[in-house]
This record gives structure tokens, sequence and C-alpha cells, in this order.
């Protein structure tokens, strides 16, 4: 588990992480277009000016299409991870060491033909709905940590607000 922080440290990308879950208490997750077999939550990085509650729903929007949720929670404070050594030399040329993130849970109230990962560039490949508790096992290793502490922190939550025999298990 990540201790959550009050503020980012430097030398890290800031960036922004919902948890969509419908009402059967499920999570939303994605295949990266670009990694096969790597799912994730939707996120991304702030920009100029941006809120980490603004970036993690524009986010959504972008990569999933989704805009009909209701905002339940949020992390309090930032998870911050570290690159592999590979991940910070190819993409960000040593930039940054990791990532700290916000993270913000939301309950998807729309129809599912809402969901649309079909733009040119696509952020994904795929999507689906999965328990909860599974979340972390689906993402890449090294943010695995992270996961963990997301779904610790919001899982008491879900339990609370949604109809899934699985959330309350």
């Amino acid at each position: 588990m990540i201790a959550a922080a009050d503020s980012p440290p430097k030398g890290y990308r800031l960036g922004a992480g919902v948890m969509v879950v419908n009402g059967a208490g499920l999570a939303f997750v994605a295949e990266r277009s670009d990694a096969p077999g790597a799912w994730q939550m939707p996120q991304g990085g702030l920009s100029h000016g941006e809120s980490p509650e603004e970036a993690a729903y524009r986010e959504l929007e972008e990569e999933t299409g989704i805009t009909s949720v209701e905002r339940l929670a949020e992390v309090p404070g930032w998870l911050t991870y570290d690159f592999p050594a590979e991940v910070a030399a190819g993409r960000w040329k040593g930039k940054w060491r990791g990532q700290s993130q916000r993270w913000f849970l939301a309950r998807f109230t729309g129809p599912e033909d809402e969901i649309d990962l079909g733009k040119a560039d696509a952020e994904f490949r795929d999507w689906r709905w999965v328990d909860v508790g599974i979340v972390p096992d689906l993402i890449i290793a090294w943010k695995q940590p992270l996961y963990h502490t997301v779904v610790q922190h919001f899982l008491p939550i879900i339990r609370t607000v949604t109809d899934s025999p699985s959330a309350h298990s």
C-alpha cells in the first residue's frame, strides 16, 4: 500500500485518475492500445491550470467517452509511484522519476453505449466491468501498489452505494 501525501514530491509528473463503478459495484477497466494485456483505469496528466478533479474527468471523457457520472469520493492526498528505469528513460526521456496522482471515485449513471473508445488515436482498445477486488491484479506490476491503495480506500464506499454482492463480501 502507498501512503497518501499532502503534496506531490518534486520530479514527478502530476496526474489524476478515476475509478468508475456501475450500479452492480463493478469497476471499469480498459486495455491499453499500445500494450495488449495491460489494463488500467482512466488516468492522465494535469494540464496547466487544471485541478486534479478537472483532469480526472477530462481524461475519463477523452479516453472513454463517459460523461454520465456521479462523483462519490476521492483519496485524500497524492499517491506516488516510480517508473521502471526503461519507462523513465524511454517514454519520458528522464524528465520524470514517476507519477504523483490524485484519485477519484464515480458511479456511472449513463447507458453503456455512451462508452466509446473509437477515436483514431485511441488510448484503449477494449473495456470491461470487473470485480473491484481483482483490479490490481489486471494492472502492470509497477502500478499495482498504487491500485491496491485506491481499491482499499474506495471499497468501503462502493459497498455502501451499490447493490453488488461481491462488493459486500
